[in-house]
């Protein structure tokens, strides 16, 4: 008897496209970006009123690649911005749908993934899933903790991601996710670094806010007294404030652009100025590295390192140079999230991961 063929149709929405895949078992057998220009996104007031428009795009897309969506076994999608929930596999639900459509938690394109792949899958029987969307919350509580009581920390990071590549890791070294203890840091234009403690993230910096070391547009965590005069002396408004914080922080605010590579290549041109910011990228990533080992008393097994950052080897040996007494450092560059929400889909078809269902929330 042949080896069962599983189907799967990965859609993942982003600011500007949307991105689908299609898989059996493992293998992709094809994959594209739908583009959506600025003048067709602008006729849309709300992320959810683009529903239709982006359904109409994958739909026709899908005609024309002959895929019966009738033959699938199941679509995945990007997660969005639901209440915060455990790591896993989610099935799709009316819950989950009313969130996302509400925006609960907040407006992000991410937030039409489960709602293109329901309306997709609803009228052939087809169960859809999200897998570790952002705001995946596993924190033990004394991380909660920020010094405020109105002001507890949050736990909204690049989950997925994070999940994929320290389950991969385990897996080469011989073991399972809840085996070990793992340090990920994810750098990209957030940058979020957790402590992966027996297959549960128990610390993460804010990247969505940026907590944490400074990135190519984010702030990090800012001198809090000056932030707070610079808040009330009445030249900025709130919008000024946040975009700072997020957008215009960062490489964006010192150096007047977000494109590593052009700040690499500066700095190695011998350009001194450049090389102190981004090396204190560098430096903070690698300090937030070393605050996270406290968490577990220092046993780490390994220190992974991935994003769009973790392309640039200058840039990841001033990471490794400070940080490689902690445990040793894996680097996978990029982020293959197409790949990873197909794995957690994989696992629920193959029985190895039972799908949990969204609304039972555990705090």
């Amino acid at each position: 008897m042949g080896k069962k063929i599983y189907r799967i149709l990965v859609i993942n929405p982003g600011s500007t496209s949307t991105k689908l895949a299609y898989y059996e078992n493992e293998k992709e057998i094809f994959s594209e970006t739908i583009r959506h220009s600025t003048e067709e996104l602008n006729q849309f007031t709300r992320i959810c009123d683009q529903f239709c428009f982006r359904h109409r795009s994958i739909a026709s897309f899908l005609k024309e690649r002959n895929i019966d969506i009738s033959k699938l076994d199941t679509i995945v999608a990007r997660g969005g911005l639901t209440m915060p929930v455990p790591g896993g596999t989610y099935l799709v639900n009316e819950a989950m749908l009313e969130h996302l459509r509400k925006c609960v938690m907040g407006a992000h394109a991410s937030n039409l993934g489960a709602i293109l792949a329901h309306e997709l899958a609803k009228s052939h029987g087809i169960p859809c899933y999200i897998v570790d969307p952002v705001v995946v919350d596993e924190m033990e509580e004394i991380a909660r903790l920020s010094g405020l009581k109105a002001l507890p920390r949050k736990s909204i990071f690049h989950a997925l991601n994070h999940k994929a590549v320290a389950r991969k890791v385990a897996k080469e070294i011989g073991g399972k996710y809840e085996d070990f203890n793992f340090i990920v840091a994810h750098m990209g234009g957030g940058i979020s670094i957790g402590i992966h403690k027996k297959g549960r993230v128990v610390d993460v910096n804010n990247a969505l806010d940026g907590e944490g070391p400074f990135t190519p547009e984010r702030s990090g965590t800012l001198p809090v007294g000056d932030l707070v005069r610079e808040c009330f002396s009445g030249r900025y408004t709130l919008e000024y404030v946040l975009k700072k914080i997020k957008g215009k922080g960062g490489i964006v605010d010192y150096l007047g652009t977000n494109n590593m590579k052009k700040v690499s290549d500066e700095v190695k041109k011998g350009n001194k100025e450049w090389q102190l910011i981004y090396e204190a990228m560098a430096y903070q990533v690698a300090k937030c590295i070393g605050a996270m080992a406290t968490v577990v008393n220092g046993e780490v097994d390994r220190i992974i390192l991935t994003g769009g950052i973790a392309y640039d080897e200058m840039f990841v040996n001033w990471i490794i140079n400070r940080v490689k007494f902690i445990a040793p450092v894996v680097v996978y560059p990029g982020e293959e999230e197409m790949r990873a929400l197909m794995e957690g889909a994989l696992r629920v078809l193959k029985g190895e991961e039972r799908p949990k269902i969204y609304g039972y929330f555990w705090r």
